[in-house]
């Protein structure tokens, strides 16, 4: 039966195409050797990695004029989104943003590997977000959340913290990571469209046995095995709100969830109990 198994894993993930973008300054570090499982067990299956290393890169984070090859429309009154989504039409993006919307839009799916760094990303990959997800390219009024350009691929955000699973606890004093990820999670992947999985936390490795991130790393290497048949996290699809009346949720949403327990995600939460693991869990 194991072998039934491994094999139709193997055919569904045959030809499918992977980027991981790795923020992390060290070869040595423990995000280093989650990168490197996730690129083993991948390929293995059959997929096609790419891996933006953003440090080895040297990616710059910020977001300037300089992104744009040629003159900008309005240099007195620079925007960046408007800019660079012109720049984006015309094709003239620096070289390092297309090529990096090449691998993003060939990728079926996306794992974010980092060190979380005060409740989010570290600043180099936070520039990643915004200057790769560029405005008409990643994203627009009318294509974003359920509808969003990227609702065909997967995500997933990987990373380590530096705090023990107890203090990101509902109780504890960094508060429910539930909350921690919803700007994410929800801001920034699911807008863009994509199918979030539930995250892989790697809870304070620095701080725990080398047999107890031996275990870390083979829980995900066994998880890896699966991933691109998850079923994603739960967010109130688009068509639950009411674009012309400020995006609120429709009268019948309301009244359908007004008699649960819980509220409908940890963001849209009706001013209801937040639903457990929300966005740590797939959705049911």
């Amino acid at each position: 039966m194991a072998g039934v198994i491994w094999g139709l894993i193997l055919l569904f993930s045959a030809g499918k195409k992977v980027l991981i973008v790795y923020g992390h300054q060290s070869s040595g570090s423990f995000n280093a050797a989650a990168k490197s499982a996730a690129v083993e067990v991948l390929t293995t299956q059959g997929c096609t990695v790419e891996v933006s290393d953003l440090y080895a890169m040297n990616f710059k984070a910020t977001c300037t004029a300089e992104d744009i090859t040629g003159e900008v429309k309005d240099a007195e009154h620079f925007k960046y989104a408007e800019e660079t989504k012109l720049a984006w039409e015309e094709q003239k993006l620096s070289a390092d943003i297309k090529e990096e919307h090449r691998k993003l839009t060939e990728a079926d799916l996306v794992i974010f590997q980092f060190p979380m760094y005060w409740f989010s990303f570290p600043s180099i990959m936070k520039g990643w977000i915004d200057r790769v997800l560029t405005l008409g390219f990643a994203y627009s009024s009318e294509k974003r959340y359920s509808q969003g350009v990227f609702k065909d691929k997967k995500a997933i955000l990987s990373f380590t913290t530096g705090s023990h699973e107890s203090m990101f606890s509902a109780n504890g004093i960094n508060g429910d990571m539930n909350v921690t990820l919803w700007p994410i999670q929800n801001g920034i992947l699911y807008y863009c469209g994509f199918q979030v999985l539930a995250p892989q936390i790697f809870w304070a490795p620095s701080y725990v046995t080398a047999e107890a991130r031996g275990a870390m790393l083979e829980a995900w290497r066994t998880r890896l095995q699966g991933l691109l048949e998850e079923k994603a996290v739960s967010f109130a699809p688009s068509d639950y709100f009411d674009g012309e009346k400020g995006f609120q949720l429709k009268p019948e949403v309301q009244e359908e969830h007004a008699d649960k327990e819980f509220g409908l995600t940890v963001g849209t939460h009706l001013g209801k109990a937040l639903p457990p693991n929300n966005q740590m869990k797939a959705g049911v």
